[in-house]
């Protein structure tokens, strides 16, 4: 008499795939989220050296140009280019034009803090036609970023 040797193939059955599928989703569901939020840190972060940066070029216009603030309103050009002040040549401060990371606007416009700036507005400017401060804020949505 002869026997049939039949081998058994070891495979995972249908629930165990599931279960697995299933834990690997839960895993997902908690991860992400976290990516997502430091993706909003770094962005938010990067806002706040830039603001330092500007911050500093502004004043150092401000020294070279004997307490004058630049026009930043109408367009970065007073940071862009080279500027004459008193037989002297000055600049650049910038070498482009700075872009807020959270709204990828360069847009400037001229306010304090008090100011509510449009969603495509990238900076608030206290210039007041040069009598302003000379301080600089980015913009978040329709409102000031708040740097802690």
């Amino acid at each position: 008499m002869v026997r049939k040797n039949y081998s058994r193939k070891s495979a995972f059955t249908l629930v165990e795939i599931l279960i697995v599928v299933i834990i690997l989703g839960i895993l997902a569901a908690i991860v992400i989220p976290q990516f997502t939020s430091a993706s909003t840190e770094a962005r938010e972060n990067s806002l706040k050296s830039q603001l330092q940066t500007l911050r500093s070029q502004i004043e150092l216009f401000k020294l070279q140009h004997g307490d004058a603030l630049p026009d930043l309103v109408t367009n970065w050009n007073p940071m862009l280019n080279v500027t004459a002040f008193g037989g002297n040549n000055y600049g650049p401060y910038l070498q482009a034009a700075p872009i807020n990371p959270l709204n990828n606007s360069a847009v400037v416009i001229n306010g304090t803090t008090a100011t509510t700036p449009a969603a495509t507005d990238g900076f608030v400017y206290d210039y007041a036609a040069g009598a302003g401060t000379g301080r600089i804020w980015g913009v978040n949505g329709t409102a000031i970023f708040v740097e802690n």
